[in-house]
């Protein structure tokens, strides 16, 4: 393996209270807004990332630079109001205490104290964050290599400092030569399919309360005591910044096949039994500047308990979302030791999911939060931890190249099931072009590599519903696999809650394994909510997509197409925007700037690269999309 990265600065010494442990090696990560906030903690960016993950993660299509981000989320957070003089000597000042006389209390005081200055978030918020971050954020700052100057640069842009943390670095591809490359197709006639069940960003917020505020100043609502009037939170669930109560995720599963206590009522699904779930993560809720441990094992416990009581025998494959954590997104590599480890979070996974998976998977779940497993004959599934590729984790300031050799093993395993003639399935929370570039940039020559052996990819995160499309790397012409982004249980912000079902091709001899359809089903809120105390929720199915879109297979090149038939029909693309949002789009219209944005993210399989853009011909620069995936962000 190659990285460009240059010569690490003296190592600093670890703060008070914190676990001692070897320095690891420069750190190649370009964080992002929020993340940045995380990684400037040392002081203003303490309050800062706390508040930036309570709001809102990704958006449809590839994060900005880091630069362009902070620029668009300047106004928001307000650290504009800082000025370059000022954040110098902050953060010089910060950074010498740190040096000379490492404190954590000390810095989140004064992180707290300056979100209340600059209004950041209401003052128990401001002190829960910090008190919550302090510690991790600035353990990981001290053992970074970011200096008072590239903070002040990444902060307020280039007229107040240079920054180049963010690296190149290459993994080799196996020497072995790809195999040559078949087009998909149809399964033969009379071959037998499967149904698989995918959920994703449920959220579950134990403190869900029907009646209560559904308005509030918080980045989470829908709490605390009922009231009477309008604005009050549905029973089922709310169109605001609310998660879901307990009772409507059940709902959810009761209704499905493979269930027990089923009514004997199909809703009108239309289902049949599923042959496995893949489940994504993002299990709890949105209140994460007040969030511990035990909070998050409950969550993780409750929710699994459930599934395997409504599920019953199906077989669960789980995935790690970015929620899963505390501090939120909070995922050291395997070398950060002692209690700021994650072994308390995937120990408990390994617990709680022993029934599912196998010894060999459960081993390396409890390294790193990914693992291999077989689903049925023919077919293998990969479950990759993307919070090692993402730039909210603010632990991959100290090395973000290839964290935990997630890559490196991912190659190994599809390798393998080239070999032995398995296809394979890959799942993961946080979709590959809302990842940083070079980890990005590779995972895409991998997908590239293993064409004929990756029968598909299934995310979630961004609560919406859409795909990224893969391009041979020769031309960036040819689709070569598609990431399909489901949406979310919740419905954080303003949407219906929902599930996805794909249907794939069956186990049999020459199998492809792929994607050949699927459908979402939504639980519509103002119906729900209407009907009288005790009436059963009416879920129902959005859309076919096959059917919806006129495809007449679902494979790559098919969403290709329907990406160049948008452009040009416009009543499509409207039904497009209207699934994208589970059946409840914003009030606000997508113009032609928001339509260009949104077609060059579908297209975007990789982080931050314009060249898949251009056949597209966009009338708007490649900073102004950036700009505008920003701006619709909702989770």
């Amino acid at each position: 393996m190659t990285a460009g990265a240059r010569a690490p600065p003296p190592p600093r010494p670890l703060p008070s209270a914190m676990a001692a442990g070897a320095r690891a090696p420069p750190g190649l990560m370009a964080p992002s807004p929020w993340r940045l906030l995380s990684l400037a903690l040392a002081a203003l960016s303490l309050a800062l990332a706390a508040l930036s993950l309570l709001s809102l993660p990704v958006s449809a299509g590839s994060p900005l630079g880091p630069g362009e981000q902070l620029v668009a989320a300047a106004p928001r957070w307000g650290w504009r109001n800082l000025s370059c003089p000022a954040c110098r000597v902050l953060f010089g000042a910060l950074d010498l205490a740190l040096q000379l006389e490492p404190n954590v209390a000390r810095v989140g005081r004064v992180a707290s104290r300056l979100c209340q200055e600059l209004r950041l978030a209401r003052p128990p918020v401001c002190r829960q964050a910090v008190q919550l971050f302090q510690g991790d954020v600035v353990a990981a700052w001290a053992r970074s290599v970011l200096r008072p100057p590239e903070a002040c640069g990444l902060l307020l842009g280039p007229r107040c400092g240079h920054w180049d943390i963010l690296g190149a670095w290459n993994l080799s591809l196996p020497a072995t030569p790809k195999p040559p490359v078949r087009p998909p197709a149809p399964p033969p006639p009379g071959a037998p399919t499967a149904r698989i069940l995918f959920l994703t960003d449920l959220h579950w917020d134990r403190q869900y309360v029907p009646g209560s505020a559904a308005a509030c100043p918080d980045p989470l609502c829908c709490r605390g005591a009922p009231r009477d009037g309008p604005g009050a939170a549905g029973f089922w669930g709310t169109y605001s910044k609310c998660d879901l109560p307990l009772h409507t995720i059940d709902a959810l599963l009761a209704q499905l096949p493979n269930t027990t206590g089923r009514t004997g009522n199909d809703s009108g699904n239309g289902t049949s039994g599923f042959a496995a779930a893949y489940w994504t993560g993002d299990i709890p809720a949105h209140n994460v500047w007040q969030q511990s441990r035990g909070d998050q094992l409950r969550a993780l416990r409750t929710v699994t308990a459930l599934l395997r009581a409504r599920l019953g025998g199906l077989r669960v494959f789980p995935a790690v979302g970015n929620h899963e954590a505390t501090p939120v997104n909070a995922f050291p590599p395997p070398y950060v030791r002692g209690n700021q480890s994650a072994a308390w979070l995937y120990d408990a996974m390994a617990e709680a999911w022993q029934d599912w998976l196998p010894p060999a998977a459960l081993h390396t779940l409890r390294a790193g939060g990914f693992y291999t497993a077989q689903v049925w004959s023919g077919l293998r599934l990969v479950s990759l931890n993307m919070n090692f590729c993402s730039q909210a984790n603010f632990w991959l300031l100290i090395n973000a190249t290839d964290p935990a050799g997630q890559l490196q093993w991912l190659m190994g395993v599809l390798a393998d099931a080239e070999r032995d003639g398995e296809k394979v399935h890959i799942i993961g929370h946080i979709p590959p072009a809302h990842c940083l570039r070079s980890w990005s940039w590779n995972y895409y020559r991998i997908v590239n590599r293993f064409e004929g052996t990756i029968a598909a990819q299934f995310f979630g995160h961004t609560h919406l519903d859409e795909f990224e499309l893969f391009y041979d790397e020769e031309t960036l012409s040819r689709p070569v696999s598609i990431a399909f982004v489901a949406p979310s249980v919740t419905t954080y912000i303003n949407l219906n809650p929902g599930y996805r079902v794909y249907e794939v091709a069956g186990s049999y001899p020459g199998s492809s394994h792929a994607v050949l359809d699927h459908e979402t089903f939504i639980l519509n809120l103002t119906e729900a909510n209407a009907a009288p105390p005790g009436t059963p929720p009416p879920w129902q199915r959005l859309y076919s997509a096959r059917e919806a879109y006129g495809l007449p297979t679902a494979f790559p090149a098919d969403w290709d197409l329907l990406v160049r038939r948008m452009q040009d029909d416009e009543q499509l693309f409207q039904r497009f925007w209207f699934h994208l949002h589970k059946g409840h789009p914003p009030h606000e219209p997508c113009g032609s700037p928001c339509k260009a944005a949104l077609l060059c993210a579908l297209r975007t399989g990789r982080a931050a690269d314009p060249a898949l853009c251009r056949p597209l011909r966009p009338a708007l620069p490649f900073p102004r999309i950036q700009e505008l995936w920003q701006q619709q962000r909702l989770c």
